[in-house]
């Protein structure tokens, strides 16, 4: 028999192509800082959480300086836009859109992101004429 965990904890997920990719639990994102998380083909994501529980990820690599830094930015809003500012040139990349608000020719890329149960299964076997209490 088997049988749900009670309580699944929350997944962050990011969708990669037709196919979501788990890459942390929503309670390992601290609000208003980012996390790296490398993807599948070798890029990574910078994802991020802020103070209203709302998730972001955009590509970690800042485009002005090529290092994988973004995730390591300061957050904050300009015009209620969520932003990410670069922690070495520190330019402002929005967190919705890739776009940067300092030089508007340059964006990165964003992810889809969800936040989303992952339900985990513990297997239980009986014998026969034993008992499980």
């Amino acid at each position: 028999m088997t049988r749900p965990r009670s309580t699944p904890p929350l997944k962050v997920q990011l969708r990669l192509d037709d196919a979501w990719l788990t890459i942390c639990d929503f309670s390992a994102l601290t609000p208003g800082r980012g996390v790296a998380a490398l993807l599948p083909d070798g890029r990574q994501a910078a994802v991020f959480r802020d103070r209203a529980g709302r998730t972001y990820a955009i590509d970690n690599r800042d485009p002005f300086s090529g290092a994988a830094v973004l995730s390591r930015g300061l957050t904050g809003s300009h015009q209620g836009r969520p932003f990410v500012a670069s922690p070495l040139l520190k330019q402002r990349f929005d967190l919705e859109s890739g776009r940067c608000l300092d030089d508007e020719t340059v964006t990165v890329t964003t992810y889809e992101v969800r936040t989303h149960e992952v339900r985990t299964y513990e297997a239980r076997t009986h014998r026969h004429g034993a008992h499980t209490l």
